[in-house]
């Protein structure tokens, strides 16, 4: 990587600022409550595009209380994926359709929750160029020998499957098909897909778990217009970290940023991540600082960004703290989405509620506020 520019201490500051203005937690309102307010409910882990009229179109999935780790019998878990739309610019959204787990079993393979999913309209392709990529927890997969006894009761394997359509409007008549799956005990769950971009192509990015459940770290395959193929994917260019974010460093969403001023010839791309420090809360020591640490579905928010359209030359700029927390309930900030449209960066995630709840929150910056901040 020697020959890669790297990101200074003025340009990070810089970075760190437009993402904080973006990623308002004050600023935020909701945009879709979970089904109850209460711990263990949300909405989200999808994104927001916009199609060639101006028509917005959001994705995501409630979920419901429920807890992996004992078996699917302790609560419901990821429950529906929800297509909304809408008309007057985010100002209301009005569902299309939504998949119960029984729409997306694939054969024999049942679904046993729904996680993180993104639309992505593919210009390169003539028919099925809308594409739904969503991640889903199945029966029937099972884990390779000798791990066949790790495997919970009640518990499945994630991979991520793909929708494909002609329109926004016939994804609900369409089959799902997996395209991403692993048999590699190192990235034996694959979930949590989003649309990046790496040497001028799309890709599809994606968190892996190991079987053990332990860590979760970020990696991609080119979106080629042939089939998607775990053998082309790069699992490690984006691990977990070494401090706040020690177990896990799952991305979900990068941003181009304008072209201008000193900028205007370096090709800048934000990649927001969750990350956390446990699997499970932790008890903090008494007369320790208090902070929160992040853990399995509770994350905080925190910030990479990369280079002349370059995956490998990923930088952390959250590297002793994150750098998003919501100032309500655990702190969970997490499932960051943004859509750049003309006027406005528009970003959506998921934040900590006083009731535990964590709904779909949103807050829009005008890309002049961007501009001024890159070019003072």
């Amino acid at each position: 990587m020697s020959h890669q520019r790297t990101i200074d201490a003025k340009l990070a500051e810089r970075l760190s600022e437009i993402a904080l203005q973006l990623i308002d937690q004050d600023a935020a309102c909701v945009v879709v409550p979970p089904q109850r307010p209460s711990s263990g409910f949300w909405f989200g882990g999808g994104n927001l595009i916009q199609d060639r009229g101006g028509t917005l179109w959001l994705i995501g999935r409630y979920r419901n209380q429920g807890d992996s780790r004992t078996g699917l019998g302790a609560g419901e878990r990821g429950l529906e994926l929800t297509l909304f739309r809408s008309d007057d610019q985010a100002a209301s959204f009005e569902v299309v359709h939504r998949w119960s787990k029984a729409d997306l079993d694939i054969g024999d393979r049942k679904v046993l929750s729904i996680e993180g999913s993104a639309l992505f309209l593919d210009p390169r392709r003539s028919s099925h160029s809308v594409q739904l990529f969503v991640s889903t927890e199945k029966d029937g997969i099972g884990y390779p020998d000798p791990l066949q006894s790790y495997l919970k009761p009640g518990t499945g394997v994630w991979t991520i499957d793909r929708i494909a359509a002609d329109s926004l409007e016939t994804l609900s008549t369409a089959k799902p098909e997996t395209v991403l799956a692993s048999s590699d005990p190192r990235f034996m769950h694959v979930k949590d897909p989003f649309i990046g971009s790496h040497q001028g192509q799309p890709c599809l990015m994606f968190c892996t778990h190991p079987f053990c459940w332990t860590s979760s770290n970020t990696g991609f395959v080119p979106l080629s217009e042939k089939e998607v193929s775990m053998e082309d994917a790069v699992l490690d260019f984006f691990p977990r970290g070494f401090t706040w974010d020690v177990a896990m460093s799952r991305g979900t969403a990068v941003v181009p940023l304008p072209k201008v001023g000193e900028f205007c010839d370096r090709d800048l791309k934000l990649l927001f991540y969750d990350g956390g420090e446990c699997v499970r809360n932790l008890d903090e020591h008494q007369s320790a600082v208090s902070r929160p640490r992040g853990y399995s579905c509770e994350e905080l928010g925190g910030l990479a960004c990369y280079h002349d359209d370059d995956l490998q030359s990923v930088q952390r700029l959250s590297i002793l703290s994150p750098l998003f927390v919501s100032p309500h309930g655990t702190g969970c900030s997490r499932y960051v989405d943004v859509l750049v449209t003309d006027s406005h960066y528009i970003a959506t995630w998921q934040q900590s509620q006083p009731d535990g709840s964590q709904p779909l929150v949103m807050n829009q910056l005008p890309v002049s506020t961007i501009e001024r901040i890159l070019n003072r």
